[in-house]
């Protein structure tokens, strides 16, 4: 194992640490930034290493699933300290601009450079149909039917219709992780199985793996935990220039992403196009399948109202990204409109979000 592999993480820990207990100031900023991308470097390598001892689609999930549940904790953790008004919308917010990020921003981006380096991709359409028709599933019971219930006031849900969301979102995300880790998995393998198996052909030992999956675990506590401790300041610059709060969701969900991001956009220019669509739409459904059971039990621990429900805009750019995405991955094949037309929707994203 090279030396900048585990020094990475552990260096970047060492940073998150200090910039949650220091002053934020330019240097340890700077530090923090660097430190931040180190670690999602670290990670993506330990990502693979793990993912070439487990195979596939077991590392990628793996990956999704990690970065989630430090995400989620820390979600209900700034919920629990704090609890009011200003957070009422977190979960709501992270999750949309998850979905947002990944199903446009991620996918076009993969769609797009897989199509100019290596032409027509390949996919397999059983499984990447299937997580959109449960992402689909998911987001309409989490962010859309909130916004019509009338059992309580505004976009939010009563402790009973929680509980359902809570449970329903948990059970869709817990029947899709067994049908990619069961005897229909290779519905989310490559279409190209030859050369992703002389690409992974070298099996790490039991060893390395392990001491990988730790060092994947310290490097995405980092990344996420420098992203969380890079909110005030963040929020601060946000306030300064007058943009809208959406603006720092967007980019706290852009920066804990960082890792999958990477690994996505590496795996689409070795042209395994299947991989970049499992880690983008598993991470989407990581998010809502794990984040709105937890934020549920939490929300009813502390007798906090969460707002879920998402305002028109939001709404309207949520149904178009799903019809585009259902017509994507309907032939099994991409070229490079089909990233263009993604990219095209996450720039009305991000820019109807700082002009609303």
């Amino acid at each position: 194992m090279p030396l900048w592999t585990w020094l990475a993480p552990l260096l970047a820990l060492a940073a998150m640490f200090a910039a949650v207990y220091l002053k934020m100031t330019l240097i340890v900023g700077a530090v923090a930034g660097v430190a931040l991308i180190a670690a999602v470097i670290a990670a993506v390598h330990h990502a693979e290493v793990v993912a070439r001892r487990v195979g596939e689609p077991f590392g990628t999930l793996l990956l999704s699933i990690a970065v989630t549940v430090i995400e989620v904790g820390l979600i209900v953790s700034v919920i629990a300290a704090s609890p009011g008004p200003e957070n009422a919308t977190l979960a709501r917010d992270t999750i949309y601009c998850v979905t947002m990020i990944t199903c446009n921003g991620l996918v076009g981006l993969c769609l797009l450079i897989g199509a100019m380096r290596h032409g027509e991709q390949s996919f397999q359409v059983m499984g990447t149909n299937a997580i959109l028709a449960t992402l689909i599933a998911l987001t309409t019971l989490s962010l859309v039917l909130p916004t019509f219930t009338t059992s309580s006031p505004g976009p939010t849900y009563t402790h009973s219709q929680l509980i359902f969301a809570g449970a329903a979102s948990f059970v869709l995300w817990g029947t899709a992780v067994l049908l990619q880790t069961g005897r229909d998995r290779d519905y989310f393998l490559p279409t190209n199985h030859a050369a992703d198996d002389d690409a992974h052909h070298v099996r790490p030992s039991g060893r390395l793996s392990a001491l990988s999956l730790l060092l994947l675990l310290v490097a995405l506590t980092a990344v996420v935990g420098l992203a969380h401790a890079g909110s005030a300041p963040l929020e601060a610059a946000v306030a300064a220039v007058g943009a809208p709060k959406t603006v720092m969701s967007i980019a706290i969900a852009t920066l804990t992403l960082l890792p999958e991001g990477a690994a996505a956009v590496r795996a689409a220019l070795n042209n395994r196009l299947q991989i970049s669509l499992n880690l983008a739409l598993g991470s989407a459904l990581a998010s809502i399948g794990l984040t709105i059971p937890v934020v549920g039990i939490t929300s009813i621990w502390i007798n906090m109202p969460m707002a879920f429900g998402l305002a028109s805009k939001e709404l309207l750019l949520v149904s178009v990204t799903f019809i585009i995405a259902s017509i994507t991955f309907v032939a099994g094949r991409s070229h490079r409109l089909q990233g263009v037309v993604h990219l095209v929707l996450f720039g009305a994203f991000i820019f109807f979000s700082f002009v609303p």
